[in-house]
């Protein structure tokens, strides 16, 4: 199913959800994981503050930095939200700690690099998950800019289809901008943190492969991406993000070799181009 929201957001005022009454909405948990980013860290948590969706649970999960992140992002969150500080074993066993402190309906990440595209970003998704309670993925675009202008866009990532076999080709939906209903991980668990930068690919794996999952794919971006993210900071990351896609889809089933990984790259050509 695919869904746009590059119109001015059309769901917004098509929608039936009353915005006042906060018992029939679905709960959206953001996850931030955070480690030294007190040059970024407010924006992004600002992108959520900001957005016009209100049954929002800000999670974040700091690493115990220590060049004044967490003043910043005490700074910024309510009293409902949720802050976590404290030494961890990598970004993935803290987005695991914060899927462990969620309550919401439905869970989604957003690095501490990066900001929501639009202050409706969250209220279309949420749209999306309360129109059809049988959904339990949706999905949208990225696009990345610059680390020095925010709005000097380099390019954009066009969500691929969330299948078995675009998995098997290295393809996955961008994941800051993938949205799961926590039922999910409740079945599946938390993500495999001997996965030092592809957890959430073998995530994705192991849902496609171990259950019946119905996904919608929201057309345009939903979050902006700074660029140089750990599986986008060079060759060294590159070689290692490839081999741990080649793991996760031979641990769960799923055909494929090195060749048809790399064979990704002519297209993420063509979006620098298209650019």
């Amino acid at each position: 199913m695919l869904i746009d929201a590059t119109k001015g957001f059309e769901l917004k005022e098509n929608s039936e959800v009353n915005t006042n009454d906060e018992e029939k909405l679905i709960k959206i948990s953001v996850i931030t994981a955070v480690y030294n980013r007190k040059e970024t860290i407010s924006r992004a948590l600002l992108s959520i503050k900001k957005q016009s969706y209100s049954n929002i649970e800000v999670i974040v999960v700091d690493g115990n930095s220590s060049d004044g992140t967490q003043d910043i992002v005490r700074s910024v969150l309510g009293s409902d939200d949720c802050f976590i500080t404290e030494p961890d074993e990598g970004i993935y066993d803290a987005l695991n700690k914060g899927i462990q402190a969620a309550t919401g309906d439905v869970i989604c990440f957003l690095h501490s690099d990066d900001f929501y595209e639009s202050e409706n970003s969250l209220l279309t998704i949420a749209q999306v998950f309360k129109n059809d309670v049988d959904v339990d993925v949706v999905y949208g675009d990225v696009s990345f800019f610059s680390q020095n202008n925010t709005n000097r866009v380099v390019r954009v990532y066009r969500s691929t289809k969330l299948t078995k076999g675009n998995l098997s080709w290295g393809k996955m939906p961008a994941h800051p901008a993938i949205f799961i209903r926590k039922d999910v991980y409740s079945v599946l668990g938390l993500f495999k943190t001997h996965y030092q930068i592809a957890a959430d690919y073998e995530f994705l794996c192991r849902m496609m492969t171990s259950m019946s999952i119905k996904s919608v794919y929201v057309r345009g971006v939903i979050v902006r991406m700074q660029v140089g993210g750990i599986s986008t900071s060079g060759l060294r990351s590159t070689i290692l993000l490839n081999k741990e896609v080649l793991r996760a889809c031979q641990d769960n089933g799923l055909k494929t070799n090195i060749l048809m990984l790399l064979s990704k790259y002519p297209s993420k050509l063509l979006q620098l181009l298209r650019k």
